[in-house]
């Protein structure tokens, strides 16, 4: 069977927008590196809309640094589900699914392949809530965001979840990544 992970960037005060951080050089290969043994992500529409095509462009252009480059190319090259009732199109390796992303996303776990990669908090406490998800990684931003999208939103869980801690890195930026593994 499949892990299932969810990866997020978020503030100290635990709110999540991409435009808060500072991405370095170190950061962009630890997100890389963490691609390494994912073959799927799982996006809901509003965050692979904020990935693609960017990171698509990035790749094609090349015109980022070196390290958004490389991940800009493992990020394009893994296939896509994206959960959206109201996207007509996607493209290349990029499949929609527009119902129940739970059941859609147990059948996926249960094929052989790699992790599976959820980047959305749009669908995250259905997802915990069906036991699909592994691992969390989260990657602290040394800012205070003041206000946007909580990682979970209070009530959005119908209990709580124990996680262990597997691992800590410190980045030069400030940020602290947390890799935790759901507790059996």
């Amino acid at each position: 069977m499949r892990k299932v992970s969810f990866g997020m960037n978020i503030s100290l005060d635990g709110y999540c927008d991409h435009t808060l951080g500072e991405p370095s050089e170190e950061l962009m290969e630890y997100f890389t590196e963490m691609m390494d043994d994912v073959d799927m992500l799982f996006y809901g529409r509003v965050m692979y809309q904020l990935m693609f095509p960017y990171w698509a462009d990035v790749a094609r252009d090349r015109s980022g640094s070196a390290a958004e480059v490389r991940f800009a190319e493992r990020l394009v090259a893994i296939d896509k589900v994206v959960v959206s009732r109201s996207l007509e199109s996607v493209d290349g390796n990029t499949t929609i699914i527009r119902n129940d992303p739970a059941a859609e996303l147990r059948k996926l776990k249960q094929q052989p392949g790699k992790t599976i990669s959820i980047d959305t908090v749009s669908i995250l406490p259905e997802l915990m809530a069906a036991g699909l998800i592994d691992e969390f990684y989260l990657v602290v931003h040394p800012v205070m965001a003041g206000g946007g999208r909580h990682l979970l939103d209070a009530g959005s869980l119908p209990k709580s979840f124990k996680l262990d801690l597997v691992e800590t890195r410190t980045f030069k930026n400030g940020c602290v990544a947390l890799s935790y593994r759901k507790r059996e």
